[in-house]
């Protein structure tokens, strides 16, 4: 069960061993963590309050997941290097700035002194250690090779987030460039059409087919302006609570992030690496095969390729070898599975998934590096045909001036 308690402060006064009055602050789970690391420094404690930090306060110290692939990686260092385990969770503890990282490994620090096993004390302490990195600990815990662990915890970490990175830099620019769109495209007809529409009433004369459509749309956006955006946002909410609640709409919303053009291979290559990355990393680290085939599928970040991969699953624990299972669920390009193929029957599939995270990761790389120049073309002729086709439209009518004046 995982760690539902909240990070508090505890503002408190008492005496020291010296005698002399003293006050502070300690972050914490709960008051009687407080009172111990009080008691270790020998201060007698007359007051103890607690409060609830500020947003800002919680923000600034709450732990996230790259805070815990920095962990990894020092306790991977230090453990190699022949520092205990609890000697290295108390060092990173004591020298970390956040606050809810020291205490979470604090809290993972006082269970393993009481006797629980690591991995039972990671799994209850924050959701952010998942199965997947429990499941590893409690590897390396059962075959003594604890050090090792952490440090493939900590490479595949490492490269999962600039593979996310990665992932989220390709979706900045293109998602730049529709705002602009949007926003010019709604200013323009706001601020810019009202003007030509009142320049075009006083001729009296009938306007282009395509004129009259565009002052029908800036109308409508200026007049109900206000009733459009609260639909929009409704229904961009609604679509969200439904996302959450759906099962059936987060596969077909993940199906088709695979399909959208340019962007859906970019998604496609990650997911892929990330499965790869994720099934090499158990299967060198001694899980089961199929153990290890479940934990990659749900950490590949793509439901609709964790359905596959449990279809996979499947078809593997029926006995069929690994590529096979792969290639039944029609996802999967053919260069990984031929790479798979060579990796299982040549005994080194560990080695071979290893590289086939590395190709795709570079290819990932590669296109979010040239994406400006891939998409340049597709943003200039939807820029184009926006504002191309609003000045247009305000302009048609200037070209037969005189005719219509007439």
């Amino acid at each position: 069960m995982k760690q539902t308690n909240k990070l508090r402060y505890y503002h408190w006064r008492g005496t020291n061993s010296a005698g002399r009055k003293v006050s502070g602050v300690i972050v914490g789970f709960q008051e009687q963590e407080a009172r111990e690391k009080l008691l270790e420094q020998r201060i007698q404690v007359k007051k103890i309050k607690r409060r609830n930090p500020s947003t800002f306060a919680r923000m600034k110290n709450k732990m996230e997941a790259t805070d815990v692939t920095a962990v990894t990686r020092q306790l991977a260092t230090m453990i190699q290097s022949g520092v205990p385990v609890v000697q290295s969770f108390k060092l990173i503890a004591e020298s970390h700035q956040k606050s809810e990282v020291r205490a979470t490994l604090s809290q993972i620090n006082k269970q393993v002194e009481a006797g629980a096993s690591l991995s039972k004390a990671l799994r209850t302490s924050s959701p952010l250690f998942d199965n997947f990195y429990c499941d590893l600990v409690a590897t390396g815990e059962e075959t003594g090779h604890l050090g090792q662990i952490f440090e493939r915890l900590a490479t595949y970490r490492e490269k999962h987030e600039a593979m996310r990175k990665k992932v989220i830099k390709a979706m900045i620019y293109p998602g730049m460039v529709t705002l602009t769109a949007i926003i010019v495209t709604v200013m323009m007809l706001v601020f810019v059409i009202p003007q030509f529409a009142d320049i075009f009433q006083s001729f009296g004369a009938q306007l282009p087919w395509f004129t009259r459509q565009v002052i029908k749309a800036s109308n409508l956006l200026t007049s109900n302006g206000l009733l459009i955006s609260l639909s929009l946002i409704a229904a961009i909410a609604g679509f969200a609570v439904s996302y959450k609640k759906s099962p059936r709409l987060q596969l077909a919303v993940s199906r088709w992030s695979l399909r959208f053009p340019i962007l859906g291979t970019v998604f496609m290559k990650a997911t892929i690496a990330r499965f790869a990355r994720t099934l090499a990393t158990t299967f060198t680290a001694g899980i089961p095969l199929l153990s290890g085939l479940q934990s990659a599928g749900k950490t590949a970040g793509n439901l609709h390729i964790q359905r596959a991969v449990e279809q996979a699953h499947t078809a593997a624990a029926a006995g069929m070898p690994l590529y096979l299972s792969l290639r039944q669920c029609n996802e999967f390009p053919e260069l990984m599975l031929q790479m798979v193929m060579i990796g299982e029957e040549s005994g080194s599939l560990d080695d071979m998934l290893n590289k086939i995270a590395n190709l795709y990761e570079g290819d990932v790389d590669n296109t979010v590096d040239n994406l400006g120049k891939i998409i340049e073309p597709l943003i200039i002729i939807i820029l184009g045909g926006l504002i191309g086709g609003l000045l247009v439209a305000m302009y048609m009518p200037i070209f037969t001036l005189m005719s219509v004046i007439g």
